[in-house]
């Protein structure tokens, strides 16, 4: 039989429908889409949206055989066939996003055994929402629910030896205001403390949270103090984990406390270093003894915050702590740094700066010492090159709304120190407060209709990818809100879009493997983007932990221009759910998109590399990095003819990147005979440069030949000393 030819035609009556049984419809686990409308509801009839529409396929099986021949209406004249092979699909544009109801397939003899039912709003992120296996041809109808533009058959195993044909691919649904409208603004939820001077109790209800969440490390609770303009006296606002405080002003001096917010580690015999996942913002403080104790690690972020006074940054006995950041704040006097391994401070104002242990990196920073690095290891660029500052919650008068601060350029010193900062006030009514129980549908819902989120404290799961598929739209979580994504899929994605800012919240892999945690932008994006780029600040992932999680690639960049401002990307090394397959997380930043910035990148104990850099002309301000702890041995992490994977490898491909203040430090508890070649990885290419880069063997356990390619002493002569090896520049 020729190519171009069609199988012999074994017509079943068109009336033959058969309603897909249990046995042969299964509900897709993986992004399965969710009604959108409650059951009360009223609802339109659904009518018929795909006839006459644009349809495309994989392949045609010749030209009598196109796409469009499967949605003319021509039940059992015309059709569509596909090249004789597996995997093949045929897809239409209904127009708009249609809320969907049921798709009727009619086969002709050629038909499929196994196929999707996929949904898409922009023709490139698809989502499974019903899966047929054992089909028997004929004509199917399939229950589908939630919403798509683009509709798709998926086909899987053909039944015969000949290609995927249907005579017609009809989708049915409902456009155009038929469902519930979705109300923005609304209470915040019980999770959110909304103080003002005249509430009673206050220090009360502090120390109440922080009894429940000093030591609850991976728990459920989740909280946000917000305080209203005004002044606060003889406070101490102790801050757990999953614990936000911040000032609903406008400005920090707008509201004040005569008191202290205060992070030690008494829970964990003066410790810092797992004080995780808390932040401060928005306030002045005037310390009741002159200093401000903030003693905390990865995940801490301490933002447009006045201390009239000094800032301590380790714990009471100066025991160890692993690094923080601070950004748009003014400290008066002097931070003690003390024991912090690392930190990063941009665009602030402060009055000193103590110790430099290892890696402490300004970008911006009035007062910052100079750069001295090797000795002390100071790292300091007089400003950061783009910035723009975390969106947050405030009070204009008695309404709330969230500023969405604009982009600075070459900027030094805070945000606010003229005034009033530069920026957008976007009220609480074109937000979608999102509260525990809401589903990904719903959120999903929200976006479309054009609304911003926020997150409210608490834990969310997804069975479907929260698509940000709109320009300008902020997502900001109170109080470390945490999506989890079920079933595999991936938590949140981010068309290639101007603008978008995600903020403040954290997104915890679920036991079953995601490819990805968050992307943003679609492969190959390729939009300019350098005016008005997508910010991601205070957004932090975790594999392991609070139980068994897996992602082969936590954070994919593609969209150009994006910038990363202090991430925690963090694959368990402790609590529950954790070991070398247990919480198999291979690779942690992946960044494919050109002119990207990050500033302060925390990332850490991926099975391979940490972060991977494919994208022209990126850029980044301090880097922190721990090699997995758990590798249990030297063939575990064996790359090719390289012991161990790089904790930051920018691809050979890449012909300008730069980079000030790295660090990677390897603990191989497991087994402390483990060598790494190097740290970094880069091409030698006279763009692609490095500014203050050093590698740690912690106590001995473990060690590192080079810092980077073959640059840069070994870490063995300095054995348990846990003394860096150091490059101040290379090549």
């Amino acid at each position: 039989m020729s190519s171009v030819g069609s199988p012999p035609v074994f017509r079943r009556p068109a009336s033959r429908v058969r309603r897909t049984t249990v046995g042969a419809l299964v509900t897709a686990l993986a992004g399965s889409l969710l009604a959108l409308a409650p059951a009360t509801t009223a609802q339109a009839a659904p009518t018929l949206l795909s006839q006459g529409k644009t349809a495309t396929a994989s392949s045609i099986e010749g030209g009598a055989f196109s796409a469009s021949a499967a949605v003319d209406g021509n039940l059992t004249g015309t059709r569509w066939a596909s090249a004789w092979q597996d995997a093949q699909w045929i897809q239409v544009d209904l127009g708009s996003s249609a809320t969907l109801s049921h798709a009727v397939l009619t086969w002709e003899a050629a038909y499929g055994k196994s196929y999707d039912i996929q949904a898409s709003e922009n023709g490139t992120d698809w989502r499974t929402v019903t899966s047929v296996t054992g089909g028997d041809g004929g004509t199917d109808d399939v229950t589908l629910s939630g919403t798509g533009r683009y509709i798709r058959m998926n086909g899987l195993t053909r039944a015969t030896g000949y290609g995927f044909s249907l005579w017609e691919f009809q989708v049915y649904g409902t456009t155009g205001g038929t469902g519930p409208t979705l109300p923005g603004g609304g209470d915040l939820g019980p999770n959110v403390h909304v103080i003002d001077p005249a509430t009673p109790g206050i220090q009360a209800k502090l120390d109440q949270v922080f009894q429940q969440q000093e030591s609850a490390q991976f728990g459920s609770g989740r909280h946000a103090f917000l305080f209203k303009p005004g002044t606060y006296n003889g406070l101490n606002a102790q801050i757990g984990f999953y614990t936000q405080i911040a000032g609903l002003g406008l400005r920090p001096g707008d509201t004040t406390i005569n008191g202290d917010v205060t992070v030690d580690a008494g829970w964990f015999n003066g410790n810092a270093t797992q004080n995780f996942w808390r932040g401060a913002e928005g306030l002045t403080l005037n310390p009741v003894n002159g200093t401000n104790r903030w003693a905390v690690s990865q995940a801490s972020s301490f933002r447009r915050m006045h201390v009239k006074g000094g800032l301590n940054l380790a714990p009471n006995g100066y025991g160890w702590a692993s690094g923080g950041y601070i950004a748009d704040s003014r400290i008066d006097g002097q931070v003690g740094n003390y024991s912090q391994q690392q930190w990063y401070t941009r665009e602030s104002s402060i009055g000193g700066w103590s110790n430099s242990v290892w890696n402490q990196t300004f970008s911006g920073v009035e007062g910052a010492p100079a750069t001295s690095f090797p000795e002390p290891r100071y790292t300091t660029l007089d400003t950061t090159p783009i910035s723009r500052e975390k969106p947050y919650l405030y009070l204009d008068g008695t309404e709330y709304k969230v500023f969405a601060p604009a982009k600075r350029v070459n900027a030094r010193g805070t945000s606010w120190a003229n005034g009033t900062p530069q920026g957008e006030s976007v009220p609480l009514s074109q937000f979608y407060v999102v509260k525990p129980g809401a589903t990904a549908a719903t959120i999903n819902q929200a976006l479309a209709q054009g609304l911003h989120l926020l997150f409210t404290p608490g834990v969310y799961h997804v069975d479907q990818t929260i698509n940000v598929n709109r320009a300008n739209t902020i997502v900001l979580g109170l109080g470390l809100a945490t999506i989890i994504p079920d079933n595999g899929v991936t938590a949140m994605k981010v068309a290639d879009v101007d603008g978008v800012r995600l903020a403040g919240f954290l997104i915890d892999a679920g036991p079953v493997n995601s490819p990805t945690l968050l992307e943003l932008g679609p492969q190959n994006s390729s939009a300019d983007h350098a005016a008005n780029p997508t910010t991601v600040q205070d957004v932090y992932i975790r594999i392991g932990g609070a139980g068994a999680g897996k992602a082969t690639t936590s954070m994919v960049v593609n969209s150009d221009d994006a910038i990363i401002d202090h991430t925690w990307v963090w694959r368990a090394d402790h609590g529950e759910g954790w070991g070398w397959e247990t919480n198999r997380a291979d690779y942690g930043v992946r960044v494919n998109g050109d002119d990207v910035l990050a500033t302060g990148l925390f990332v850490e104990h991926f099975n391979k590399y940490d972060v991977e850099w494919y994208g022209e002309r990126g850029r980044t301000i301090f880097y922190q990095n721990e090699k997995a702890y758990d590798a249990p041995n030297q063939a575990a992490i064996q790359n090719g003819t390289t012991k161990g994977y790089a904790a930051y490898r920018v691809d050979d491909s890449v012909n300008t990147h730069e980079a000030w203040g790295l660090g990677s430090y390897c603990n191989y508890n497991v087994d402390p005979t483990i060598v790494q070649d190097h740290g970094f990885k880069a091409p030698v290419k006279p763009g692609v440069r490095f500014h203050s880069l050093l590698v740690v063997s912690l106590g001995g356990m473990g060690h590192y030949n080079h810092v980077i390619n073959d640059t840069g002493a070994s870490t063995i002569p300095a054995g348990t000393s846990t003394v860096p090896s150091t490059v101040v520049s290379f090549p």
